[in-house]
């Protein structure tokens, strides 16, 4: 056994050898992968193997797309069949909503190049008799997936692996992990049968890597314990049953009748499929446990827990319903096993926080479905530095080590377990673990009728909605049309066009970076040029592929003193790239210091025409009526003010492309300071604005988001955003910003869209012949231009102003005209407003 390679892969299931396998294919020659027990004995082994290309996440959608093509071709490699029955996949709906669910999935799925069709239920019916059609609105068919044998996939890819030159060690255990500044020291226990226990042996080994990637699925938690870090991967208890034959099924067959597609249920929470005359069923049901939260006892092994039928009797019962041929088939065996979840049910792909060539492969709840995928894009970020798609969704660090605990994952898992078939509407909010990281003034913007939103544990309004309204308002105003909310989020949007609104901003990322090295390495650091002391820039950190990696807004305090704020969602995201990135060049450039002030600053942005003559009222300074004047306050720079007794850290900046200001102010001073503005914006009309209404306003100004427009796929040119790249200096990622060149290029769309819907941001864009020549990343609703609008990439030879294209929506296609970037005032006229 090796005792100095490469990279050393922790964990022998399906993700694990899939890593192994493509970090061999990558190039790598020196792959190690170690398991505790035998291959496929964690929760691989009883896995339902089915492989579900339906995805609402695009970078997830391209892993399931890449799995299910390349378990094809495992066979013709290895020699082993991986057991893949292409019998396709049949997403039913029992109402008309969850039919638009499954029209906003399709357009997604077109701009992964993922296949369907729409079949009604008299479709349904011919192809596959046995099933109860009369209650179904129709289906989204998938004819390229299916079900595979999770056990002889995972031996597939082992076998590939070794091909490869990867050695696989069985009945070893990861006890340890220390980083020795270039390399990881691993310390591994032979494990050994005792009792029909696995327990530690004397022996041990330590093995050195560069790179070390834990895959240890129902381990998690062990595993984060040894690497002194929290992750939100904790399993759930899920139950499948195995049925005796169904005697009108095997008619069927016997007959000619094709496999039956995995048939799902979505509004019964189940799925079923065929097995060996009989069918398997399989359920997403409420009240799932959540277990293991602090390890996994060494007496478990491929073990499973008693069936709690009771708990899935209205899920069995529909499928009696669905199909009415298998009432008389008994219960031949059953499944509850451990399926590792996180809240948002998106696994933890990507460097761990805080650490060096230390990878993550953790807590995926539908791992057959996403290992093979996991395991190219992943062995992408290592070897080449990056992913050719944008990763970040993925991340671990989306969940903050400074708030994140085991009691908030295993609540949050169990809610997103129970939610696999609930509908996923775009403007869904979950409840479980809420209110957890809430402002001072959450209070008060809850008794003004907010509804809130979740980013990063924090509250943050979306938008304010009747005051007397129920709990469940925000939960009953959703829709995948528009929703209850949006005739509230329009008024909002018009107020800040119109005269002025109020935004809470407080979840806002904010950095400090000073000391005698801040200056040159934030020059290195980003694209843009720095700005001059009391001015503020709007600029981007780069990957070393010259995409974008984090947007900033810098302030600079004073010569050697900035203030950074960045997205709310990415705070550990950013840190980790921050401080990373600072400690490496801290010799080159001097001593750099970094401080996470997030939670120390609290952030109302208020803008509007009425802006200034709201401030005004409040400001303190020896000549109130010139203090925010272009002359003494102008766009783009930042001054100390004081608003009443509270001392304010403004910036001449809004989002929303109005006269406005960010106010950054004490936290513990906010309810102070809310009272005062809310006051003093009576006689103006100030409303209270949420978070939807400011996405609809920075889309009519072309703002880009990060998350949406900007990502580690696409260069800030590609972007379309060359003002904010100073190609005149050096800076991290510039080689292959320029090498690149432009891909493809951000434009902003005006679309003449349904009477009773706008775009997500995840629809598939056409030519006028039906040419598919890009996607959105962004969409809603415009209150200047009274329709739907979009920010999105095409093709280079698509991208010009005035070009007619088509955007799909609810299954249908829509014209769209690319337009002017900023097409609401693009000569930044309002928001230069003097006064």
């Amino acid at each position: 056994m090796k005792t100095q390679v490469k990279a050393l892969v922790v964990g022998g299931g399906a993700v694990g050898t899939s890593i192994a396998y493509h970090l061999a294919k990558a190039g790598w020659d020196d792959v190690m992968l170690i398991e505790r027990d035998e291959l496929t004995s964690g929760s691989t082994w009883h896995a339902a193997g089915l492989l579900p290309l339906f995805n609402m996440s695009y970078a997830t959608t391209h892993i399931h797309k890449y799995s299910v093509d390349f378990y094809k071709t495992l066979e013709e490699e290895t020699g082993l069949n991986a057991g893949f029955a292409v019998v396709g996949n049949l997403r039913m709906a029992q109402t008309d909503e969850r039919m638009d669910e499954y029209r906003l999935y399709a357009s997604t799925a077109e701009t992964c190049g993922v296949s369907y069709e729409f079949l009604t239920p008299d479709e349904i019916k011919a192809r596959w008799p046995l099933i109860n059609t009369e209650d179904l609105k129709g289906a989204i068919y998938h004819n390229t997936d299916g079900y595979i044998n999770p056990a002889d996939v995972t031996q597939a890819m082992a076998k590939g692996a070794r091909q490869r030159g990867v050695m696989i060690e069985r009945k070893w255990q990861a006890d340890g992990f220390e980083w020795k500044g270039d390399h990881w020291d691993v310390t591994l226990t032979k494990m050994v049968e005792k009792g029909g226990n696995l327990v530690a042996g004397e022996e041990q080994i330590v093995v050195s890597a560069e790179h070390v990637v834990t895959a240890s699925g129902n381990h998690a938690q062990r595993t984060a314990k040894l690497l002194g870090i929290k992750m939100p991967a904790i399993p759930v208890e899920h139950q499948f049953i195995v049925m005796d034959q169904d005697p009108e099924l095997v008619k069927y067959r016997q007959s000619g009748g094709a496999e039956h597609p995995v048939v799902r249920d979505a509004d019964a929470q189940s799925y079923v499929r065929e097995e060996r005359g009989g069918w398997i069923l399989g359920v997403y049901e409420r009240g799932a446990p959540a277990v293991f939260e602090y390890g996994v006892p060494d007496s478990f092994r491929a073990d499973l827990f008693p069936l709690d039928l009771e708990r899935i009797e209205d899920q069995y019962m529909a499928m009696i319903h669905r199909v009415p041929s298998c009432e008389e088939s008994g219960l031949k065996d059953d499944f509850n096993g451990p399926i590792c979840y996180t809240p948002d049910g998106n696994p933890l792909v990507g460097p761990a926080p805080g650490m060096r060539n230390m990878w993550l492969a953790e807590g995926f709840s539908f791992g057959i479905t996403a290992a093979g995928g996991t395991g190219y894009y992943l062995a992408q970020m290592m070897v080449d530095g990056e992913a050719e798609i944008d990763m970040a969704s993925l991340d671990p660090k989306r969940y903050s080590q400074s708030w994140m605990t085991t009691e908030f994952a295993a609540r949050k898992n169990e809610e997103c377990y129970e939610h696999v078939y609930i509908l996923h509407h775009p403007d869904e909010e979950r409840e479980a673990c809420r209110p957890l990281r809430t402002a001072p003034a959450y209070d008060r913007q809850k008794a003004r009728g907010a509804q809130f939103g979740w980013v990063n544990g924090w509250e943050r309004p979306n938008y304010y909605g009747p005051t007397d309204a129920p709990e469940n308002f925000d939960h009953d105003a959703r829709s995948f049309r528009r929703g209850g909310w949006w005739n509230y989020a329009v008024e909002e949007a018009k107020a800040i066009r119109n005269g002025v609104g109020l935004i809470d901003a407080t979840a806002f990322t904010k950095h400090v970076v000073k000391g005698p090295g801040a200056t040159q390495f934030l020059d290195w650091f980003t694209c843009n040029k720095l700005p001059k002391v009391g001015r503020i820039n709007l600029t981007y950190a780069l990957t070393a592929f010259g995409t974008t990696r984090t947007e900033y807004t810098i302030v600079r305090n004073g010569e050697n003193n900035y203030y950074l704020v960045s997205a709310g969602a990415w705070t550990e995201y950013d840190a980790d790239f921050l401080c990373k990135a600072a400690e490496d060049k801290m010799d080159e450039f001097g001593y750099i210091e970094i401080q996470d002030v997030t939670t120390q600053w609290g952030v109302f942005a208020i803008a509007g025409p009425k802006s200034r003559d709201v401030l005004k009222e409040v400001i303190k300074d020896a000549d109130p009526e010139t203090a925010l004047s272009n002359k003494r306050f102008p766009w783009l720079s930042a001054r100390q003010i004081e608003l009443g007794m509270c001392p304010v850290n403004a910036i001449r900046v809004a989002y929303t492309g109005e006269l406005g200001w960010e106010l950054h102010h004490p936290i513990e001073m906010q309810n102070y300071l809310f009272d005062l503005l809310e006051k003093a914006g009576e006689k103006h009309g100030m409303k209270l604005v949420g978070a939807r209404a400011q996405n609809w306003l920075r889309q009519e100004k072309s703002y880009r988001a990060f998350g949406n427009e900007l990502g580690r796929d696409a260069t800030p040119l590609e972007a379309d955003l060359p003002r904010f790249v100073d190609l005149e200096k050096d800076f991290h990622g510039k080689d292959k910003l320029v090498e690149t060149g432009v891909r493809v290029k951000c434009v902003t769309l005006l679309i003449d869209g349904p009477a009773d819907s706008d775009p997500w941001g995840r629809e598939a864009l056409y030519t006028t012949d039906g040419t598919r020549v890009g996607r959105l990343t962004s969409g809603g609703y415009s209150v200047h231009f009274e329709k739907s609008i979009g920010l999105g990439y095409v093709k280079p030879e698509h991208s010009e102003i005035g070009t007619k294209l088509q955007v799909k929506m609810l299954g249908q296609l829509w014209d769209a005209e690319i337009v002017q970037d900023s097409p609401y005032d693009p000569k930044n006229e309002v928001i230069r407003k003097d006064g």
